[in-house]
Order: C-alpha cells, then sequence, then structure tokens
C-alpha cells in the first residue's frame, strides 16, 4: 500500500513598504515607492506657492480597511468594514508640540484619528461629519491614476487633490491632515469615519485671505 504523502505550500508576503508610504526607511535601490503630500498655497493670480512637502503615513487602521475591502469580508476585530473606501478629508489643530507651532510631532502607525479635528464648514453640504455646528470632513476635488516609470510605468499611483478655500476653516490653526474612509461620500454623511492615513507639518494659520490646496500622493 502506497504512504500518502500531505504536501502543505504557504505563500506568504513580506508586507511591502510601499503601503507604510515612509520615505525614509525605503530601499531606494529596490524601487518601493513611498508617498508624500504637497500643501500649496493658491495667491490671488492662482499661481501656486508650496508651503511644505511631507512623507505620509498609512496607519494600521488603514492597512486593515485595504485588506477587509479588498477580500469584501468584515473583519469584525477592526473599525472599518468591508464597505468603506477612501473618501474624506480631515484638518486638526494637534500635529505640532504645545510649546512650538512650528515643531510637528510625526504620526504613528497607531494613530487612529486626528488628535484634535477642527472645523472646515458651517455651510458647505458638500462636506460631511456635522457636530458642534460645523461640518469636520472635507470630499476630494479629484483623484487620478498615475504611471509609475521606476517600475515598468504600473498604475500604482494615485494622487488626490483637495482644495480649502478662502471660506473654509478660517481662524484654526493647521498643522495635521488625514484621510478618511467611509461607507459614503455623500454630502451630509454623519460616519462613521476610519482614519486611513495621517500627516503632521508647521503651524499653518487659516483665513480667509489665504487658499490651500493639498497634493496627496499614494502608492500601492
Amino acid at each position: 500500500m502506497d504512504k500518502k504523502e500531505n504536501i502543505l505550500i504557504v505563500a506568504k508576503e513580506r508586507y511591502s513598504e510601499c503601503l507604510s508610504d515612509d520615505i525614509k526607511s525605503r530601499n531606494r535601490k529596490q524601487k518601493k515607492p513611498a508617498g508624500f503630500v504637497e500643501i500649496f498655497e493658491i495667491e490671488k493670480d492662482g499661481s501656486q506657492k508650496k508651503l511644505y512637502e511631507k512623507s505620509n503615513l498609512v496607519v494600521y487602521q488603514g492597512r486593515e480597511a485595504v485588506l477587509s475591502r479588498t477580500f469584501n469580508i468584515t473583519n469584525p476585530s477592526i473599525g472599518p468594514t468591508k464597505d468603506e473606501f477612501l473618501c474624506w478629508f480631515g484638518l486638526g489643530d494637534g500635529g505640532c508640540n504645545p510649546g512650538d507651532p512650528l515643531d510637528p510631532i510625526p504620526p504613528t502607525n497607531k494613530d487612529t484619528d486626528l488628535v484634535s479635528s477642527v472645523a472646515i464648514s458651517t455651510t458647505d453640504a458638500t462636506c460631511a461629519d456635522f457636530y458642534d455646528g460645523a461640518y469636520h470632513k472635507h470630499p476630494f476635488d479629484s483623484v487620478e491614476f498615475l504611471q509609475d516609470p521606476d517600475n515598468d510605468n504600473s498604475w500604482i499611483i494615485s494622487r488626490i487633490t483637495i482644495t480649502i478655500s478662502s471660506e473654509d476653516a478660517n481662524g484654526e490653526n493647521l498643522n495635521e491632515a488625514g484621510l478618511f474612509v467611509a461607507a459614503s461620500n455623500e454630502g451630509g454623511y454623519a460616519g462613521p469615519f476610519h482614519l486611513y492615513a495621517r500627516i503632521t507639518f508647521p503651524t499653518i494659520v487659516k483665513s480667509s485671505s489665504r487658499q490651500l490646496l493639498f497634493v496627496w500622493y499614494l502608492y500601492f
């Protein structure tokens, strides 16, 4: 009688640095891309002045959300459901050391929200997350898919743009921003929202004389 032999084949992916989006830690020789955010001030003539460029961190919760949505299976152990997708932008004023508004505190993988979310608009019905008399989440202006010339021109880059107009977030000291997943991108949506990625930056004092443009690149 022949002896039957069971063979177990296990395929594992070592989690790529491209989703962690940490520019400093990636090995450039391996062509593992990293995300980043550009923050511009829009001048009166429509020209753009770059204020900051910051590396982007996709937090653990964001990675969990991607995994759940990829398999279309809700993981009951996490907050995001399989139906949530990337669709909202938030701003906050808790991204710097209290004693120095120009000294950002780096985001961490364990972040699950902005430290201190700020009001973006009291009237714009395309926004979401309404409480305390104001909306706290802004929709994306646009999402574009781009080719990566360093990786055989594969379509693995997304570029998200968000305009914070002269009417938005006035009087706020802005020094953190985040991308959020949710089950709807309809104006007035009440949540839940789950943090996908976060950046911190030196404080920008927002007033009605300033318009800001956030250009957020994600690599996969």
